[in-house]
């Protein structure tokens, strides 16, 4: 990587969660889930800065105390309510913390790896500008139908087996990077031309749902035993 790439990373944390009561300062593997991003962020070289947009108090004395060197970004009121996009919330801490390159992952993704997200950058750097934006995917291989009973991504009468299908992806949420003039131009992480980063399934789990709780807690025990 170029020296002269600044790269920093964005992790939002909101201090509530509709679905999974505190799950940014729950306990998985025994430490708060949102330990487990920031030490993977700070295993990655070409990261320059991490900063943390939280309303969240045990998160901020948290991070000041575990990870001082983070930088914590107090969340203003006007962007605390749930039904606000997270497109205003990047805008807002990109204009905080100048750089080139922005990477934003969530504290929900804690079976992410420093090594996946070190290629997710190097391959995007040497793509840019070709691409103007990076996003990583899940690859499916399954029989996909919208709502009308309508077969997206196969031929019903022909029932080929699913590793022989094309595959399609799906946006994991584990990784973006972009940057801000292209953030205010499309008024989105993605940009006209982004370049889809595959991971593997295994680091894609996104903690939505009290099970998914569960199962990362389960993998990211796993790990730790191995």
């Amino acid at each position: 990587m170029e020296k002269s790439h600044k790269i920093t990373a964005l992790v939002p944390m909101r201090h509530h969660s509709q679905r999974v009561p505190g799950k940014n300062y729950r306990l998985l593997d025994g430490k708060p889930l949102y330990h487990h991003i920031i030490t993977t962020l700070l295993d990655v070289p070409q990261i320059n800065e991490i900063l943390v947009d939280t309303d969240s108090i045990p998160v901020m004395d948290g991070l000041r105390e575990h990870f001082p060197s983070v930088c914590v970004i107090d969340r203003p009121q006007h962007l605390r309510p749930d039904d606000v996009p997270m497109n205003e919330i990047l805008k807002y801490d990109t204009g905080l913390a100048e750089a080139d390159f922005y990477l934003q992952t969530h504290s929900t993704n804690p079976l992410l790896k420093a090594g996946t997200i070190a290629s997710g950058i190097q391959t995007f750097l040497d793509s840019f500008p070709g691409y103007d934006s990076l996003f990583s995917v899940t690859r499916l291989q399954t029989r996909l139908y919208d709502q009308q009973g309508r077969a997206i991504n196969h031929n019903p009468r022909e029932l080929l087996q699913t590793q022989d299908l094309p595959p399609v992806y799906e946006e994991n949420s584990c990784l973006y990077l972009f940057t801000r003039e292209n953030l205010l131009r499309w008024n989105h992480r993605i940009g006209e031309r982004p370049l889809l980063f595959e991971i593997d399934p295994s680091e894609a789990w996104d903690i939505d749902e009290e099970l998914d709780f569960a199962v990362a807690d389960f993998l990211s025990g796993r790990e730790t035993r191995a």
